[in-house]
């Protein structure tokens, strides 16, 4: 045997369970795949590939050479000491999310518009108002920051409403054509985004993208305008967002993820008006879609990993990406 490969994917359907034992066992590789922690520790100390759910007890996996996340954030494991061994190759499941994120998106956008929040409340008490003002994604200027894959995958979405234009910002400012009318890079933000209705983050946690969005960039918004973030909390300014949406500046905010994971039961936030709050639940991999992707991503760099030639979703960790 080359080696041992070890799936932590609880939960993972039987065929795509048989899929990975046959790609492994055509590459030499004995699989074991642990559906606790309990019957995880055992299987940890001949490990050489693990694939799945990470977590501290990867210290306890010396013979470690390559993990890859089911995750496409992997901050956590930056730390050239979570592992046993500096020389593990980290990779992620980036492109397996953009689907079940976009559509995310999009049901966010809608209800914060159409003000569904609103009108549940007046159903609940039992009361007929059909009045309160609604706006479009239809002529609005959308704004993604952060063209990758779930950038790419709202933009298809977003672009059948109609909005009268859709702005990509990425690190390098280029990105595939035809989905963004414009793309721009990172410095062209304060010129973006007081022409920008929807504002829509997608960033992964990095040195550069952490406070992006300071309260002073909030504020280059235009009265009315509305923001959903998919990314990370720590991208923007929490305070600053909340004190806009209290005072009526901002239309409405739909945040899936927060500076503070779970969101503390004495927070504000939680009574916070034209708020609506997801809990980090937008990219969860119970769409079957979703599941499925990440093993198809993970069996296209094993084979890689056996055949030595670079990882397609390695993750730098002087980058975070």
């Amino acid at each position: 045997m080359a080696g041992k490969l070890t799936v932590f994917f609880p939960g993972m359907q039987e065929a795509r369970r048989d899929a990975i034992y046959r790609a492994a066992k055509a590459r030499g590789f004995e699989t074991a795949f642990p559906q606790s922690r309990e019957e995880l520790g055992p299987e940890l100390p001949d490990t050489e590939i693990f694939f799945g759910y990470g977590g501290s007890y990867l210290k306890g996996a010396p013979r470690l050479r390559w993990f890859c996340s089911f995750s496409a954030g992997v901050e956590g494991y930056l730390d050239p000491d979570f592992f046993a061994s500096r020389q593990v190759l980290l990779s992620n499941s980036s492109g397996a999310y953009g689907v079940t994120i976009a559509e995310h998106i999009v049901m966010v956008t809608l209800e914060l518009m159409r003000r569904r929040q609103e009108y549940a409340e007046i159903v609940a008490r039992r009361e007929w108002v059909r009045d309160l003002p609604i706006r479009s994604i239809h002529g609005s200027r959308v704004t993604l920051l952060g063209t990758g894959d779930i950038g790419r995958e709202a933009a298809k979405r977003l672009r059948a409403f109609g909005p009268k234009r859709i702005v990509g910002i990425s690190r390098s400012g280029v990105a595939p054509e035809g989905l963004f009318d414009r793309v721009s890079g990172i410095g062209a933000l304060d010129e973006i985004l007081p022409e920008t209705d929807l504002l829509v983050l997608s960033l992964p946690e990095t040195p550069r993208t952490r406070g992006l969005l300071s309260g002073n960039r909030l504020a280059l918004l235009p009265e009315g305008a509305f923001l959903v973030n998919v990314g990370r909390g720590s991208a923007l300014d929490q305070d600053a967002l909340e004190a806009m949406l209290r005072s009526g500046r901002l239309g409405g905010a739909a945040l899936d993820v927060f500076r503070e994971e779970p969101i503390p039961p004495e927070s504000a936030l939680w009574t916070c008006p034209r708020l609506l709050i997801t809990p980090h639940i937008s990219g969860n991999v119970t769409l079957d879609y979703t599941a499925g992707r990440i093993v198809e991503l993970f069996l296209e760099d094993f084979e890689n990993y056996c055949d030595g030639r670079p990882l397609k979703r390695r993750v730098l960790p002087e980058k975070g990406y």
